[in-house]
């Protein structure tokens, strides 16, 4: 399926949400080659990832990843695509120790820094958290803690056919907005950085199809994948489908 969905993107033909979720499942089975993954990734960068392409795609890798079990239906998530090249420090992981302390559940989805100065992962690390341990003790820290690191890489292992065709690649593709969407424990609530002021609406889209409880997707207008304390940030609010768009000022 990945062949007719390459075929596709090379006429510049827009994928359906099926098409995109074949494709993904090619991928995410090991049945695609690594020039076949590089080329699909490469075409959507062309044709541009649609809403529908998005949720296709991330519907395929949910189903792929290990399942962490959370039994709070209005646990949260707090995460960024990355890329926004401003080198901060990680502000979601600093985040979700504030939100968890102040009685919400946190399932914490992350992995190593690629373009800030350091990752969930590199910080949890730096803190002496043992960031590799099993689903079941995610579980444990969820039910018991209130706050869990859900180590993305150790989560979506099928995601290891992506990883050689990205680095050689070298350019941001569908699968840094993909990661934010799939955390293993399924929440449905949270907040969404994003580093590109026209993914707001896309994803917001996205996640609107993906059927999330109350999530909201930010951009700071200074270029932060973050709410910002410097300038205005674009905000989408999505709550049972419905999409509400406006800005913030700082406080």
């Amino acid at each position: 399926m990945i062949k007719a969905a390459v075929a596709k993107l090379i006429n510049k033909e827009i994928l359906s949400r099926e098409e995109a979720a074949a494709a993904m499942t090619d991928i995410m089975s090991g049945e695609a080659t690594e020039a076949q993954i590089g080329a699909f990734i490469a075409g959507l960068r062309l044709t541009g990832e649609t809403p529908e392409i998005i949720a296709g795609c991330a519907e395929v890798m949910r189903a792929n990843a290990t399942p962490v079990k959370c039994d709070d239906p209005n646990a949260v998530d707090i995460v960024g695509t990355g890329g926004d090249g401003a080198h901060t420090f990680n502000i979601s992981t600093t985040a979700a120790f504030v939100i968890a302390g102040a009685g919400v559940t946190v399932a914490k989805h992350g992995s190593y820094g690629v373009s800030s100065k350091c990752g969930s992962a590199n910080v949890l690390s730096e803190l002496g958290v043992n960031i590799q341990y099993t689903p079941q003790r995610m579980e444990e820290c969820l039910a018991e803690l209130g706050i869990a690191f859900l180590f993305a890489p150790g989560l979506h292992p099928a995601m290891k056919h992506v990883v050689g065709p990205r680095r050689e690649i070298g350019f941001w593709s569908i699968f840094n907005i993909l990661w934010p969407l799939c955390n293993p424990a399924g929440v449905k609530n949270g907040i969404m950085g994003v580093f590109k002021p026209e993914l707001v609406p896309i994803v917001s889209d996205a996640c609107a199809q993906l059927e999330m409880n109350h999530q909201f997707i930010v951009h700071g207008n200074d270029g932060l994948d973050e709410f910002t304390t410097t300038t205005t940030t674009m905000v989408t609010e999505i709550r049972k489908g419905k999409i509400e768009a406006y800005e913030v000022q700082p406080a």
